[in-house]
This record gives structure tokens, C-alpha cells and sequence, in this order.
């Protein structure tokens, strides 16, 4: 489903996959999209018109699928065949190196992608010789992993009840945040050092992640949140949950924005 971002206003709605959609994205100019489906296919489709351009078939679940900001025609998507896979859009190049589903990849830059797996690893890897770079072993699986859309490339990753800050370039650990219960996503803020994360307990935390302070902490939905992300202007973050809906929350409450109409009195 295509939604406005200030308002969540429908759209459209990409139909096509025969199963649950695990995940879905959208090129920089608003021109293609991208979903990851549980009937073992990755889809591409024109944004604009809701036509299925192609259809890339796995041998397991897509769990994952990312556009690069370099090439808007590569597409990366991760699956439980513990392989990633990078399209052109029409000839795949295949990395090898879990040992678990994949349940994530994201682009870093145009020459690494990141990736997390079950195998209880974060794993980089160069893209012209496709060769893993770096590993992260963790205690447990990493749920998610976002990279900073500024020149810093921190990673900003979530296993177990914990939230973590690396430096991309060296991979050191710079933050590491215990929350109350299992967090399965988090969103870094665009401009801002803050992020967002969600989990287990149904409620959704906002950080400072220079001073470790907790700014904010609400609750809405009645499941689990599965999915954060912050929009390109900052203004507002999206959450999906297990309850079966999406939210639009405002960053900075008590500001006119889309649907959010302040009144002085």
C-alpha cells in the first residue's frame, strides 16, 4: 500500500504477492518500488502507475529489500536462503557467507552493504568482489539494522533488549542502550542525535544518543511494533505493529504538520 507521508493518506496498492509482505521500499524520486514477499519473490513496480515491472524469484522467504541511493536500479534484497542478492535490475549478484536467514540488508555506500542474520551476525560486505569484510558477532540475532543519512555511516542496530550505536568505518562500539524489553526496530532521526525504537512492550522510546537521556516514551498500539522509520524531513516517524495498523507520530508535538493543525488560543 502507497501512502502520503504528511497525512497517510491512501494511495494505491502494489498487488501482486501471493503471501504476507515482509517489507517494501521506494527509490529517492518516487518512481519505483520495491516489496519482499513470503511466496519467495522480490517485485519491482512502477510507483506511479501500481504496475509489476518484474518479479525476482528466491528459494525461501524475502525478508528484505533495499534500493541503493547511488544506482536507483540496483536493488539488494535479503531472504532465508542465508544468501544476499544485488539486482541490476536484470542480473543478480550473490553473496554468500551466513549461516542463518538473512532478515536484512541495506546499502552503506556504492561499495558496501550491511546485512543481519539468525546465524547471530552483522556481516559487511564489498560489492564488487563480494567478499564479507567485516563480521559483528552478537548474543543473540540482530532484529534491525539503519545507517545514518549523514557523512558519519553509523549503524544503528537492535538484538535483544539492547540498541546499539558502531561507527560503519571501523565498526567500533560507540553507544549501546539498555531498554526494558526486546526492541525489534529503531530509526535514527535525520538531522537530529536522536532515535526511535520499538519492541515487545507495545511502547515506542525516543533517545538522545549523545547524552543516553530518554526524551520521550508512548504508547498506542495494542502489539508488538515490528518497524520504524523517520521521514526524510524529520518531522514525523512511522510505526508498524503486530495490532494490524501503522502510526504517524509528530517529532516535535504541537507543531503544524499534514493532518496536525495547531490553534492558538
Amino acid at each position: 500500500m502507497l501512502r502520503e507521508g504528511d497525512t497517510g493518506d491512501w494511495i494505491g496498492s502494489f498487488i501482486g504477492h501471493k503471501g504476507a509482505v515482509w517489507g517494501a521500499t521506494i527509490t529517492g524520486n518516487a518512481e519505483l518500488a520495491a516489496t519482499a514477499g513470503s511466496d519467495f519473490t522480490a517485485k519491482l513496480w512502477d510507483a506511479n502507475t501500481g504496475a509489476e515491472l518484474q518479479t525476482f524469484e528466491h528459494k525461501h522467504i524475502v525478508r528484505s529489500v533495499d534500493f541503493s541511493s547511488i544506482n536507483k536500479e540496483w536493488l539488494l534484497t535479503a531472504s532465508n536462503e542465508k544468501l544476499i542478492k544485488i539486482y541490476d535490475v536484470t542480473a543478480p549478484t550473490v553473496f554468500n557467507g551466513h549461516t542463518g536467514p538473512v532478515k536484512k540488508a541495506i546499502f552503506m555506500d556504492a561499495k558496501r552493504i550491511c546485512t543481519a542474520s539468525d546465524d547471530k551476525t552483522i556481516k559487511i560486505f564489498d560489492i564488487d568482489s563480494g567478499n564479507c569484510i567485516s563480521t559483528i558477532d552478537f548474543p543473540s540475532p540482530p532484529n534491525s539494522i539503519e545507517i545514518s543519512r549523514d557523512d558519519q555511516a553509523l549503524l544503528l542496530i537492535t538484538h535483544g533488549k539492547k540498541v546499539e550505536i558502531y561507527d560503519g568505518n571501523n565498526l567500533n562500539k560507540l553507544q549501546s542502550f539498555e531498554m526494558p524489553c526486546e526492541m525489534n526496530t529503531a530509526s535514527f532521526h535525520p538531522t537530529a542525535r536522536e532515535f526511535v525504537c520499538g519492541g515487545l512492550d507495545f511502547r515506542i522510546y525516543k533517545y538522545n544518543f549523545e547524552t543516553g537521556v530518554e526524551l520521550e516514551s508512548y504508547k498506542g498500539h495494542f502489539g508488538p511494533i515490528h518497524c520504524m522509520s523517520y521521514s526524510p524531513d524529520g518531522e514525523v516517524y512511522a510505526s508498524g505493529s503486530e495490532d494490524g495498523t501503522l502510526r504517524l507520530w509528530q517529532n516535535t508535538v504541537g507543531t503544524t504538520y499534514g493532518l496536525w493543525e495547531m490553534v492558538n488560543v
